[in-house]
């Protein structure tokens, strides 16, 4: 009797059977749009953090945001409350300008991979900003800071953001399953750091200059803003200033800090809760406040929320 000639289809088949049962079929199966039920609420939770830096550089840039820019992505959420235009030099404006447009971008990438939510309530007030910069500090500055009265002030009022984002997602990548996903959060993480790396460069040159109208310098203010962050976030150093002791800054050699990262120069990571702790302004992702006066939004952080009540 001659051989039995298999055909593709069934060596295919006789394979995947003779296969472990320990194999799943996520494991085997990588498509393009793919994305594992577990990897769902990790890609949706950053879009809180996107919908807050698209709309502060989109109103410190034009004037206006999302709602006028693109207003499908804000699914229907409440227009921010404060935002308003930014008195910004004209290097300032472009490069403010160049952010806003990103994060559209970002919004855009990520809903059109998973449902998504609709944009939270954000309060992007300067007096909400006044509030980070007294806590920073431990008493009222006076006059209150206001991130939209220069190109200083409000490069100032930057550095709160892109890096709070940039540390999520390198906490996040471990965590995706999905091979799609993976290359979504690492093309994110890499216009975020690049973002961040721009804000820290332009703030660097001038890291002595006294800020208006507060003679504190501009090292100061990153200095304060990253140790509250830190202590926020109830999860020991992973946030630096732009002047640093010896000992933390690159192999314990430099003073100065234009990039944070550990011993090793490699990125800091920030989990969910961490970021929740951060951007509530109050140490307890249980307890909305600070930029998001209603909580964010998303399984992740309305779970927090509901435990709270």
């Amino acid at each position: 009797m001659a051989p039995t000639a298999f055909t593709p289809a069934f060596t295919a088949l006789l394979i995947l059977l003779l296969l472990p049962r320990s194999y799943s079929s996520e494991e085997l199966i990588d498509t393009d749009n793919l994305i594992p039920q577990s990897d769902v609420d990790l890609l949706e939770f950053p879009l809180n953090l996107e919908f807050l830096e698209a709309e502060f550089f989109l109103y410190g840039a034009f004037g206006y945001g999302l709602d006028k820019v693109a207003p499908h992505l804000a699914q229907g959420g409440p227009t921010p409350t404060g935002a308003r235009w930014a008195h910004l030099d004209p290097f300032t404006r472009d490069v403010i300008k160049q952010f806003a447009y990103q994060e559209v971008g970002h919004l855009r990438a990520i809903q059109r991979k998973v449902k998504g939510f609709t944009r939270p309530q954000l309060d992007l007030s300067a007096a909400s900003f006044a509030k980070v910069a007294d806590s920073a500090f431990g008493h009222p500055l006076h006059p209150p800071f206001d991130p939209y009265a220069s190109g200083l002030h409000f490069l100032l009022a930057s550095y709160l953001v892109p890096y709070v984002g940039l540390t999520g997602y390198v906490g996040t990548i471990p965590k995706l399953q999905g091979a799609t996903s993976r290359r979504l959060v690492v093309g994110l993480l890499g216009v975020e750091s690049g973002q961040d790396a721009v804000i820290r460069a332009l703030l660097y040159e001038h890291s002595r200059t006294k800020v208006p109208p507060y003679g504190i310098t501009v090292a100061e203010f990153t200095y304060r803003f990253s140790a509250l962050r830190d202590k926020l976030g109830h999860a020991g150093l992973k946030d630096e200033g732009l002047v640093v002791p010896p000992s933390l800054g690159a192999e314990g050699r430099s003073e100065g800090n234009v990039l944070a990262g550990d011993a090793d120069s490699v990125a800091y990571d920030r989990t969910p809760e961490e970021i929740l702790r951060i951007v509530y302004g109050g140490g307890n992702e249980h307890v909305p406040g600070g930029f998001y006066p209603k909580g964010a939004n998303g399984r992740i952080a309305r779970s927090h929320l509901l435990q709270a009540s």
